[in-house]
C-alpha cells in the first residue's frame, strides 16, 4: 500500500511538471543573416532571456546560408543544424519555420539578409495575421524593404531602400505630438553609439506600465529617421537623437506596438551589440513586449531592482 501511495505521489508529480512545461508560452527565435556580427550571442542571449521568466519556452530556426557572425558560430552552435557562411546574403529555399506552431516570433534578422522564400512569406503572414505574436529588434527593422506587408507589420524601418514611397518619417516634437513627415529623403541613420535616455509616452501600455518615466539606456546606435505605413501604430518610448552625436534633432520612437490584423507586433530598434542587449531595460522591455504580443497582456508587474534609473545605467552580463 505504501509502495502504490509513492508510486501515484511520483505520478502525480511528473505529470504536474509536464502540465506546467505544456502551459508555457511557445516563442521562435528566427536568425541567420544580420550585418551586426554578434548575432550568434545576441540570439542565445534573447533566449534566456525570455526563459528567464518561467513563461517561455524558446526555439530557434536558422537559415542555412549564414551571413557575418562566422566566428561566433562555434560558440553559439545550434543543435542538430549544419550552416554554410557566404560571403553574400543568399536565399535558404528550405526556410520554412513551422510558425503556427508558437505563440510569438523573434526576429533577430538584419540589415542585407536575403528574401525568405515566397511560400514562407506567404505562411509568416498568414501566422501574424491571424493572431500570431511578433517581436522587431533592432537591424530587423532593416530587413526586406521591399516586402509590403512586413513593412505593415514593423510599422517603420530603415535603410533596405527604404525611401518617402514606404511612408513617412514618423517622430514625436517637442510637445510630444506624433509627426507624419513626408519630406523626401531615405530612411535609417544613426550617430555615433552612446548610452541614452529612454522617456516613457505611454504609461498606461501594460508593456510600460509601472517603468519610470525616464531611464539611462546602455551603449547603443540611436536609430533615428525611421519611415514607413505606421499603421496602427502606438509609441510607448521615445528617446532624443541629439545632434551633438550625429542624430537628427528628433525624439524618435524606442518603444511601439503595432496592430496586424488580429496580430500584435512589439518593435523596439534598440539592441545594436551584445553590450546593448545586457542593459536591464532592454531585458524587460523584451520580455515584458514578447508576453505582451503572444498574449495581449503583461502578468510581469514587478520592476527588478535593478532596473535604470534617470541618471544610471544598469547592465546584467553574460556569461
Amino acid at each position: 500500500m505504501l509502495r502504490s501511495f509513492i508510486f501515484t505521489l511520483v505520478l502525480s508529480c511528473v505529470v504536474t511538471v509536464s502540465t506546467s512545461a505544456s502551459d508555457k508560452l511557445k516563442a521562435l527565435i528566427v536568425d541567420g543573416q544580420n550585418n551586426h556580427g554578434d548575432w550568434p550571442k545576441t540570439t542565445f542571449m534573447m533566449k534566456k532571456y525570455l526563459e528567464d521568466t518561467g513563461l517561455f519556452t524558446v526555439d530557434i530556426s536558422r537559415s542555412a546560408y549564414t551571413w557575418k557572425g562566422e566566428d561566433l558560430l562555434e560558440k553559439f552552435p545550434l543543435a542538430g543544424v549544419t550552416t554554410t557562411a557566404v560571403d553574400k546574403p543568399q536565399s535558404d529555399p528550405n526556410f520554412k519555420p513551422e510558425f503556427s506552431k508558437f505563440d510569438v516570433v523573434i526576429s533577430n534578422f538584419g540589415y542585407g539578409a536575403a528574401p525568405w522564400p515566397q511560400e514562407t512569406q506567404a505562411a509568416f503572414e498568414q501566422f501574424v495575421r491571424g493572431g500570431g505574436g511578433l517581436v522587431i529588434v533592432h537591424a530587423a527593422n532593416n530587413s526586406f524593404g521591399e516586402w509590403g506587408e512586413y513593412n505593415k507589420m514593423i510599422g517603420i524601418g530603415g535603410w533596405g531602400g527604404r525611401n518617402e514611397k514606404h511612408g513617412p518619417y514618423i517622430y514625436l516634437d517637442e510637445k510630444g505630438e506624433v509627426i507624419r513627415d513626408t519630406t523626401v529623403g531615405n530612411g535609417g541613420h544613426h550617430g555615433k553609439q552612446h548610452p541614452f535616455e529612454v522617456v516613457i509616452r505611454d504609461d498606461t501600455h501594460p508593456i510600460t506600465k509601472g517603468m519610470p518615466r525616464e531611464w539611462l539606456h546602455a551603449q547603443d546606435e540611436l536609430y533615428d529617421k525611421l519611415r514607413g505605413p505606421g499603421e496602427n501604430l502606438r509609441i510607448l518610448a521615445t528617446a532624443y537623437a541629439s545632434p551633438d552625436h550625429g542624430g537628427s534633432g528628433r525624439h524618435e520612437p524606442m518603444l511601439m506596438t503595432i496592430d496586424y490584423g488580429k496580430g500584435r507586433v512589439f518593435h523596439t530598434p534598440m539592441g545594436h551589440a551584445s553590450y546593448s542587449v545586457e542593459c536591464v531595460g532592454f531585458i524587460v522591455s523584451l520580455q515584458r513586449g514578447a508576453e505582451w504580443a503572444a498574449t495581449g497582456r503583461v502578468t510581469q508587474s514587478e520592476i527588478p531592482l535593478d532596473f535604470p534609473t534617470a541618471d544610471t545605467v544598469s547592465v546584467r552580463k553574460f556569461e
